[in-house]
C-alpha cells in the first residue's frame, strides 16, 4: 500500500478550489470517442474514509476489458486532502487516488469512477477532474442522479433517458439491469457520452453496478480496514 502526500500547491479553502475548477474544466475533451467498449484495459478507482481518523484510502483495479479478469490492483492511504463540500469532493479524494494510479505497474486505460464527470454542477465532478490530471480517457458513473432531473428509463437492461440539467444533457439514466433501478452515467474526459454508456454496459454483465466499480469498492475498504488497524497500533 503506498502513502499519499498532499501536493504542497493544492487548495485549502472553497474559493480556491472553484478557481481550480474553472482553470482546469477549460482542459476537458469532448471530441475524442475514447477506446472502443471491450477493448485493451479498464479501471476501476474508489475510495473510503475514516471521518475519526481523518483517513482516506483509495483504490485502483485494473480489468481485461473483453473478460473483466483483474490484471493488477493497487492501493493508496493518505490524509484527507479538502474539507467536506458539496460540489468540491474530488479535491477529498484525487491525491490518494493519483497515488494509486501511479503505483500500477501497467497502463490503466480507460478510467471509471465512482461519481460524477460533467454531471456536476460546475460541470467538473472527480472524473472529469481526473481525467484532465491524467490524461486518460474517464467516465462517471453514479449511484444516484445528484441534483438532475430525468425520467425513468423503460424497464429493460440498456434502456436510457437523458439527466437534465434545465434543458441540458448532461448524462443519461441507463438501466443495466432490468427492472433495476438505473445508474447514472457522465462523461469525464476524452470519450462521447455513447461510449460511456456502451462501457457501463459491458462492464455490468451481473449486477446493477460496474464491475470495476464493485471490485475497487471491495480493495479500498480493505485497505482502510488495514490503514486504521495500522493507525491503532
Amino acid at each position: 500500500m503506498r502513502t499519499a502526500g498532499v501536493p504542497a500547491n493544492w487548495p485549502v479553502t472553497e474559493d480556491e478550489a472553484r478557481a481550480v475548477q474553472d482553470e482546469l474544466r477549460a482542459r476537458v475533451v469532448l471530441d475524442e470517442p475514447g477506446p472502443p467498449p471491450g477493448s485493451g484495459r479498464v479501471t476501476g478507482v474508489d475510495v473510503a474514509y475514516d471521518d475519526e481518523r481523518d483517513l482516506v484510502a483509495a483504490a485502483a483495479v485494473v480489468l481485461d476489458a473483453a473478460t473483466l479478469e483483474v490484471v493488477v490492483e493497487s492501493t493508496a492511504v493518505g490524509r484527507v486532502s479538502f474539507p467536506y463540500v458539496p460540489g468540491l469532493l474530488a479535491f477529498r479524494e484525487i491525491p490518494t487516488v493519483r497515488a494509486a494510479l501511479e503505483a500500477l505497474p501497467c497502463p490503466p486505460g480507460l478510467l471509471v469512477c465512482d461519481g460524477y464527470g460533467l454531471a456536476h454542477p460546475r460541470r467538473f465532478g472527480l472524473a472529469a477532474h481526473l481525467g484532465v490530471l491524467t490524461g486518460l480517457p474517464t467516465i462517471g458513473v453514479a449511484k444516484n442522479p445528484f441534483t438532475f432531473a430525468h425520467q425513468d428509463p423503460g424497464p429493460r437492461r440498456g434502456s436510457s433517458a437523458p439527466l437534465l440539467d434545465g434543458a441540458e444533457e448532461v448524462g443519461r439514466a441507463l438501466r443495466t439491469r432490468s427492472h433495476v433501478k438505473p445508474v447514472f452515467v457522465s462523461v469525464g474526459h476524452r470519450t462521447t457520452l455513447d461510449n460511456a454508456l456502451a462501457h457501463t454496459l459491458a462492464l455490468t454483465p451481473r449486477y446493477r453496478l460496474p464491475e470495476s466499480t464493485r471490485r475497487a469498492d471491495a480493495l479500498c475498504r480493505k485497505a482502510l480496514k488495514e490503514a486504521v488497524a495500522e493507525y491503532r497500533d
